[in-house]
């Protein structure tokens, strides 16, 4: 593929996109108009709203660090909220989510389970709960079905179910108390993911008070991190006092980076990141606070990893830190998957960094490629 702007020819450019990692950072501005455009496809196939609504006269939401202004009749980023009459509408709520959950044994394949306080619990089991939406735009998402049941959310949010959006029907709607009495005898540890957590927040938070009512369970999260701050000290204080964590999927250091790959900005996600450093001096062990970078070849390079390593190791050198191997999929399947020697150097570079505890990811996935 060639670079639309610079004219490198190379593999590791993703036809989606059209340039090169160098010209994101080096030319922003000028490859900007490329970005949106890929973002627009990507968003419109699912009847998301094509970018962050910012009508001025619209409804702000303040669950993420999009606060959407959302115009009359109009849908969040996530799709999840909508304005009927000036009033911010949850399509989701405390009460009921758009999910799919299972039982995972334990040790997981979870993102932390190598320091994870469950890592040697064999014979119980995780409950895994997969939430529809998400407050990104990933084109090299790799659960991106998810989409798929909120375009048809959106679809049934008619201006009448708006009105009174309890009225909405779903297949893949479950409650809190449901959710809640999912965890049994043999189940240690909830862990929300998706998509994103974010979305569905005020269901995960409920799902896990009933939850620890019932028994004591770790409360685990996986997310970009985008939430609001008062989100943030909830699951916080909820992750702390139950033995879990909270795993950050830093998509990339560079904002320009990050709005190429996910189409929005990750100062939240780095602001929230430092946050959370604070609670690390609580509890030791298990790590509370857990870090992961996807090694999108071409775009996730060295020099992104070396400065997330930086930022990471600036805050606490002991945050366990995962690399992961990509794999093609969704609007960057024309990518190949993340080689061996990328995953090595990158492992480098956080070494190097100062970084004390970090590892490579599926490595199953890694191949031998020259690039």
């Amino acid at each position: 593929m060639e670079c639309l702007n610079c004219k490198k020819e190379s593999p590791l450019i993703a036809k989606i996109l059209g340039v090169c990692v160098e010209c994101i950072r080096r030319d922003f501005e000028k490859v900007m108009p490329l970005i949106e455009k890929a973002h627009k496809v990507s968003r419109s196939n699912f009847c998301l709203p094509e970018g962050v609504p910012r009508d001025k006269g619209g409804v702000r939401c303040n669950i993420c660090g999009n606060e959407c202004q959302i115009p009359e009749g109009g849908f969040g980023y996530c799709g999840l909220r909508s304005n009927r009459l000036g009033k911010l509408v949850h399509l989701v709520s405390r009460e009921r989510g758009s999910l799919s959950w299972y039982h995972d044994p334990l040790p997981t394949n979870c993102v932390a389970e190598w320091v994870c306080g469950e890592r040697k619990s064999y014979g119980y089991k995780n409950l895994a709960v997969f939430y529809h939406g998400c407050s990104f735009d990933c084109l090299f998402c790799q659960n991106w079905h998810y989409r798929e049941e909120v375009e048809q959310l959106m679809k049934r949010a008619t201006p009448t179910v708006l009105e009174n959006p309890e009225t909405l029907r779903d297949e893949n709607f479950v409650t809190s108390e449901e959710l809640s009495n999912c965890v049994d005898g043999r189940t240690n540890c909830i862990c929300y993911f998706g998509g994103d957590p974010v979305p569905h927040i005020y269901h995960a938070l409920e799902t896990s008070r009933l939850a620890l009512e019932k028994k004591r369970v770790r409360i685990c999260w996986e997310t970009n991190g985008y939430m609001d701050s008062k989100f943030l000290k909830k699951i916080a204080e909820l992750s702390l006092n139950s033995g879990g964590c909270i795993k950050f999927d830093l998509k990339a250091f560079s904002e320009e980076v990050n709005i190429a790959l996910c189409g929005v900005t990750n100062k939240r996600t780095l602001e929230n990141f430092s946050l959370l450093a604070d609670y690390i001096k609580k509890r030791k062990e298990p790590p509370f606070l857990v870090a992961s970078t996807l090694l999108v070849p071409g775009y996730v390079d060295r020099f992104e990893v070396s400065k997330i390593a930086r930022f990471i190791a600036s805050l606490d050198p002991e945050i366990p830190y995962s690399l992961l191997a990509f794999h093609p999929h969704f609007y960057m399947s024309d990518l190949p998957t993340t080689s061996r020697k990328h995953a090595e150097e990158c492992l480098e570079e956080a070494e190097e960094a100062g970084v004390k505890r970090v590892k490579i990811g599926n490595i199953h996935l890694l191949s031998d490629d020259a690039y």
